[in-house]
């Protein structure tokens, strides 16, 4: 597969909040900063994606009385898991890690999701209420993109919810699995069924890059 300027890399919450000492980490998840980067290095067009949170977010386990993080509540979109609470603006949690520092950098963009407080937000395309639009669709059209390779965190999450939307925006979707890091087992394999059924593919750093 030969990375051409029609393709985008999207760097998925590369944040410290998601790696290891972080309010939500994911296992592992520092350690695929310097595949993103590497990655990043052979993309003409790099979007990262940031969680900005704020402290009443309705995706807090905190903002409801009696609720435990990694519960589901009912809101007004539908299902909603509550979290611990997590990359609120401003904080350091919020900040990217700083090894994942020379792929933001090239960065064209960030698209920053889950600042409204009522709706929280997996997907870089759509807030989970699955209407209101992050402008990134246009923004990759503008730019003539058609194929779009993600990698970051959560795999069972966000890149999750990112790769769906994608392909429903009619993008070529690609999961660098290796360079992405799953929350739990059960959502890995949920997330891994749903790539299937959509045709979204999978590969690693090292069957791309060569």
């Amino acid at each position: 597969m030969r990375i051409t300027a029609s393709d985008a890399l999207l760097v998925i919450d590369a944040q410290n909040d998601f790696c290891e000492g972080g309010a939500l980490a994911v296992q592992g998840g520092a350690a695929i900063m310097p595949l993103i980067n590497r990655l990043a290095e052979r993309f003409d067009t790099v979007i990262a994606t940031q969680d900005w949170h704020t402290p009443d977010q309705i995706s807090f386990a905190s903002n409801h009385a009696g609720a435990t993080p990694f519960t589901e509540i009912k809101v007004a979109y539908g299902p909603q898991m509550l979290w611990p609470d997590h990359c609120v603006q401003g904080t350091p949690g919020a900040d990217f890690h700083p090894q994942a520092a020379p792929a933001v950098t090239r960065a064209l963009a960030v698209v920053r999701k889950g600042h409204n407080p009522l709706v929280d937000s997996y997907s870089a395309f759509y807030e989970n209420d699955r209407r209101t639009a992050t402008g990134l669709a246009g923004l990759l059209r503008e730019r003539g993109v058609t194929r779009l390779f993600l990698c970051g965190l959560a795999y069972d999450y966000c890149v999750r919810f990112t790769a769906e939307d994608a392909v429903r925006e009619g993008f070529e979707a690609v999961v660098i699995e290796d360079a992405c890091r799953a929350i739990a087992p059960d959502t890995a394999a949920a997330a891994k069924a749903s790539f299937a059924a959509l045709r979204a593919a999978e590969m690693s750093v090292a069957s791309l890059l060569g």
